[in-house]
């Protein structure tokens, strides 16, 4: 069975005018349908911009990233666009919710352009919202919320579209630590019960350490690829890391 996504001598450099700015340079792994990884490096490292790559928000500048069979660099930006709105589910640091909208019309943005019935839209985003524990929640604005309840409406509307993969993009960094450790063990148990495959960006140890694997990245170099033991997981998720 083939690898969810194969990255072979992936390399990335911005160009402005005659500045060229090199960035990921020659990274090459694979990442299994089901995996938990976390891509951990400290700030200007490279780990944003190679989730999005991953994620279909941008294009390497040379190598091969072939997701499900299929080679992403060699997609068109309407191909990217599609393969984001079918295959991924994001989760972002400063939350992108609408903020006098309902935490039900929230979760249900994703699915405005699928060809379903209104019906339909609102099953599918009540049984989101119940996955992340919110269903007390569902009238209420977003504005109205707590930020960790923010990020969790979050993860439902990266859910709604039963997309393949979801990422998360310091999904903790504007929350306090209790409500970090809620999302953390919300995206574990996500994993671990309905077998979801996630990619999560992170410079924090602990937060890393919910993971199953981490990509280490530094100066836009891999220099650790390592599985996490169980007892470091279950510690982490028990908030016994911090």
């Amino acid at each position: 069975m083939p690898s969810l996504i194969k990255v072979s001598h992936l390399s990335k450099q911005y160009q402005n005018e005659e500045v060229v700015t090199p960035v990921l340079h020659d990274l090459s792994f694979t990442i299994e349908a089901g995996e938990f990884v976390s891509i951990m490096g400290p700030s200007g490292s490279g780990k944003s911009t190679l989730m999005h790559i991953l994620g279909f928000l941008d294009h390497a500048t040379d190598g091969q990233y072939m997701f499900e069979d299929t080679d992403v660099s060699l997609l068109s930006d309407d191909q990217l666009a599609a393969m984001r709105s079918h295959k991924a589910g994001f989760v972002f640091q400063q939350f992108n919710l609408l903020p006098k909208t309902s935490v039900l019309q929230n979760v249900m943005l994703p699915l405005m352009y699928v060809p379903m019935s209104e019906d339909e839209r609102i099953a599918k985003a009540k049984q989101a919202v119940e996955v992340v524990g919110l269903s007390h929640r569902l009238d209420y604005r977003s504005n109205q919320l707590s930020g960790g309840e923010k990020q969790r409406v979050a993860i439902a509307r990266a859910l709604v579209n039963d997309p393949t993969i979801i990422f998360a993009d310091e999904p903790t960094g504007n929350l306090d630590s209790k409500s970090g450790a809620q999302i953390m063990k919300t995206l574990y148990e996500l994993n671990l019960e309905q077998k979801h495959t996630i990619i999560l960006v992170t410079h924090e140890t602990y937060t890393a350490e919910h993971a199953k694997r981490i990509l280490r990245i530094r100066d836009g170099v891999i220099v650790a690829d390592e599985q996490v033991a169980a007892e470091r997981r279950q510690a982490a998720v028990a908030g016994e890391l911090k």
